[in-house]
């Protein structure tokens, strides 16, 4: 029969087991650490940005997702890249896609895992070295991700 303390002791192992989880996603500190390390410290503007993606998402398994850039895409003024974020994935930065002049439309889609009902933010880098975005918020129904990967 266990005895009082191994019975306290399995108690607190258990309860810090089910904090676990929660210490692999990203935290919105995260993705603004992740977004000042992409600008370099610069100025983030809104504006020029359109992230489309439903507000409530039934399966965070695949989550479809588009941003567009309001750009010429010229030599002079295009997108050089294109990066998503996320505040409660096991990781803030998600990817990023890289454009130049040829690509001809500032506009990229891809379905994204979500661990969690969050602000999914797009950053977007303009070849004159200024940044935009633009964010929304996500109601996840069933999460995905919650295997830390």
């Amino acid at each position: 029969m266990p005895t009082r303390r191994q019975i306290i002791v399995g108690a607190g192992l258990a309860g810090g087991m089910a904090l676990l989880p929660r210490l692999g996603q990203a935290t919105p500190q995260m993705r603004d650490e992740a977004a000042a390390a992409l600008t370099k410290g610069a100025a983030i503007q809104d504006g020029r940005v359109t992230l489309t993606i439903p507000s409530v998402a039934e399966n965070g398994l695949s989550v479809y997702t588009t941003v567009s850039v309001d750009s010429p895409m010229t030599a002079g003024d295009h997108v050089k890249a294109v990066h998503l974020l996320s505040e409660q994935n096991p990781i803030a930065h998600l990817l990023t896609w890289h454009l130049g002049p040829r690509a001809g439309v500032a506009k990229v889609s891809t379905n994204i895992r979500l661990g969690a009902s969050q602000q999914v933010t797009a950053l977007v880098e303009m070849s004159d070295g200024s940044f935009w975005r633009d964010s929304k918020t996500v109601i996840v129904t069933i999460a995905a991700c919650i295997d830390g990967g």
